[in-house]
């Protein structure tokens, strides 16, 4: 078997105990992120500290949308005197930021801020902002379901993070195993959808906006990429919820509650707003978000109908 497939298991730098069950540490991961959660009402009791300058930081991915718009559309101005959005482009390098200090309100995955916040890092997670923005694609039009996956290759990125822990949890949850479906890695996103539009793959397992933009530059050279499987339904399929997954959300870090928590509320109130706005017209949304995603308006506006953005207060989203 390759190396680097579906699962030979590296411990070193994951997130994950791998002796857990997929199924049974998913489930958990995502109670125990939106457990460590603000209390808002503290928040606004903590005394005021002026916040000059706001560096919002977000994968490439549906959230970030929210928060460019915000940014772009000038949404923050009530929050801090300066505003700005930057993309990280890996988990580790995301971890890396709110260990050093350097990210203090990111976007990050529920399985991570879980994790960060067990660690002790005080990072608390104040709200969701997707409710699932998984999707496998394809070249082959013969892959619509789980079962249609046996026997073949699939690929993922961010190994050992939520992606995979997700599609192992709805793969047990099928009764399919190591021995039915082979997966293999990618680093990020963008390389997954780079390795299928050159042909070296058929299946990946990606997050919006990076399945919106394999479909549209697949069509620009005449190919097609369907949207073959909605992961969101499947975890619903595992959970008994209903086709939701709370997926990432806003975290900040210990140091910025520590001198900003006054800020948090307003922050939050002016993301739901940038949220409703994002929904309601995507094509200005992606005018906004374009260049700091460096992704096509195209793109950016094809993709927000499928990244189930929400704006919902973290206690509000645990599960019952």
């Amino acid at each position: 078997m390759n190396p680097n497939s579906s699962h030979a298991r590296e411990t070193a730098g994951a997130d994950i105990n791998t002796a857990a069950s997929p199924i049974m540490f998913s489930r958990r991961a995502v109670c125990a992120g939106l457990a460590g959660t603000l209390s808002l009402p503290w928040i606004r009791r903590a005394e005021a500290a002026a916040l000059g300058e706001l560096i919002l930081y977000g994968p490439p991915a549906g959230p970030s949308i929210t928060l460019a718009y915000a940014v772009g559309a000038g949404l923050l101005r009530g929050v801090a005197d300066k505003a700005s959005f930057k993309v990280w482009r890996t988990p580790d390098e995301m971890r890396a930021g709110l260990t050093s200090g350097t990210m203090q309100a990111v976007v990050m995955p529920v399985t991570a801020a879980a994790n960060l916040h067990t660690r002790g890092l005080g990072v608390k997670l104040a709200n969701v902002m997707t409710d699932g923005l998984l999707y496998v694609i394809s070249t082959d039009a013969a892959v619509t379901r789980i079962a249609d996956l046996k026997g073949r290759r699939i690929t993922v990125p961010f190994p050992n993070d939520t992606p995979e822990l997700v599609f192992d949890a709805v793969l047990a949850h099928q009764g399919l195993g190591t021995a039915d479906v082979e997966v293999d890695r990618a680093g990020t996103p963008i390389e997954a959808i780079q390795m299928l539009l050159a042909g070296r793959i058929d299946i990946a397992l990606v997050p919006e906006p990076a399945a919106s933009a394999a479909m549209v530059k697949a069509a620009t050279s005449g190919k097609t990429v369907y949207r073959a499987i909605d992961m969101q339904i499947e975890w619903g399929k595992v959970t008994g919820l209903g086709p939701s997954m709370p997926q990432a959300g806003l975290a900040f870090s210990q140091s910025f509650l520590a001198e900003h928590a006054d800020r948090a509320a307003p922050l939050l109130a002016a993301l739901e707003k940038a949220t409703a706005a994002v929904i309601a017209n995507p094509a200005d949304a992606a005018s906004h978000a374009a260049s700091a995603l460096e992704l096509p308006w195209p793109v950016i506006e094809k993709a927000i109908p499928h990244s189930n953005l929400v704006a919902t207060p973290a206690r509000a989203a645990r599960p019952p």
